[in-house]
């Protein structure tokens, strides 16, 4: 279905634009060309697979947090599909290793018990084991992990140098949104930690969080790092971004069903940050609206929220310069990443439509949701 205009679209409605994705592309390119690295999408934040023909022919592939995504990866991506998860199952194990290119396991205990059956499954399968450097500059501890008690990774105590005939590579991620100073520090940890194995390794993969499509990112910063590392250890690096692909490329669209008043002028939009936008209160963040200021700044202030039964379904409080009326679109800038994957239909609200507008401008229709879709997930 081709729509003109984003007026014309269903509301809620997440819309890519493919200029901004393709001009993020171009940047994790050039950061191939000069560095020497291997890039995959990470599926886990980005997994619109219907613009997967715009991304292949930038990167190399990309990693999956289980069987599901990996399944996704060869199906639509159809390049390289590099597979770790906290812990896999025995009824899946053998799936996911056809399937795979490199195959990351989180502790000694699950590498022996599932490498031998992974290796005659798919005996041209790189194993991996993800290790936890023990340091990171994470803005939350929530997304912290190297931080205390963290189950992500094998730490230099429990590393267990028997697997070394059979591993090729190390996996490590400690970043989240954050530029490649942060990379830098990683890395010396990394190195005091396991630097006496890198040089036995095939491949080291520096994970993701690095946000190397916002504005004032160190790219060149970045490059210097990957080669150096190369040059030092004779290793294949990998990045493994997801939030950078899908970095202000999109918005979601709402509209205001009501507006109440108690205390403040409240706008009871046809979306969600529950069930819709969850980082904005996991995070949390503020989520842009276009047009609008915080509050205070415009003339007129309303506290936003969701259409869910549930109090704390608030986007916060945006002032406009003219009173909002029912049927007023509003629009909230960057929820490509990390939205639609984390969407969910609680409260049986609908899950926004999917739209992509291409480089010609014209506006593509790509998915709606229905009650079936909410009805499916339940029994």
């Amino acid at each position: 279905m081709t729509k003109k205009h984003i007026s014309d679209l269903p509301s809620p409605c997440w819309l890519l634009e493919e200029k901004k994705l393709i001009h993020n592309l171009k940047t994790i390119r050039y950061i191939k060309e000069q560095s020497g690295a291997k890039v995959l999408l990470a599926l886990k934040g980005y997994a619109l697979w219907k613009s997967f023909d715009t991304i292949r022919p930038y990167l190399d592939g990309c990693c999956a947090s289980g069987l599901h995504e990996a399944k996704l990866a060869a199906e639509e991506f159809a390049k390289e599909v590099h597979t770790y998860s906290p812990a896999y199952k025995e009824e899946e194990i053998e799936e996911i290793a056809a399937l795979s290119h490199h195959l990351v396991f989180n502790s000694p205990a699950q590498f022996k018990r599932f490498a031998p059956q992974a290796k005659e499954t798919n005996p041209a399968l790189s194993l991996g084991l993800r290790v936890n450097p023990e340091y990171s500059a994470s803005p939350k501890e929530i997304y912290n992990p190297c931080g205390l008690y963290s189950r992500l990774g094998t730490t230099l105590d429990n590393f267990d140098e028997t697997l070394l005939p059979q591993l090729e590579g190390f996996h490590f991620h400690a970043l989240c949104e954050q530029d490649s100073d942060a990379l830098e520090a990683v890395l010396e940890n990394f190195e005091r930690k396991f630097g006496k194995y890198i040089r036995q390794m095939k491949w080291i993969n520096f994970g993701g969080g690095h946000h190397i499509t916002r504005q004032g990112y160190d790219v060149e910063k970045l490059i210097s790092l990957i080669k150096n590392f190369k040059a030092k250890y004779g290793v294949e690096v990998y990045l493994e971004p997801g939030e950078a692909i899908g970095w202000e490329t999109g918005i979601l669209i709402a509209t205001v069903l009501d507006i109440v008043h108690n205390g403040i002028d409240i706008a009871i939009l046809d979306t969600s940050a529950e069930a819709h936008m969850p980082d904005t209160i996991i995070m949390p963040y503020r989520a842009e609206v276009r047009g609008a200021g915080k509050a205070g700044e415009k003339a007129y202030t309303y506290h936003l929220g969701g259409n869910t039964c549930l109090a704390g379904d608030i986007m916060g409080d945006y002032s406009f310069d003219e009173p909002l009326k029912i049927g007023d679109q509003i629009i909230f800038e960057d929820q490509m990443h990390y939205t639609m994957v984390k969407a969910t239909t609680f409260n049986g609200i609908k899950l926004p439509s999917i739209a992509i507008e291409r480089v010609d401008g014209s506006i593509e229709v790509i998915r709606e949701f229905g009650y079936e879709d909410f009805k499916k997930r339940l029994s």
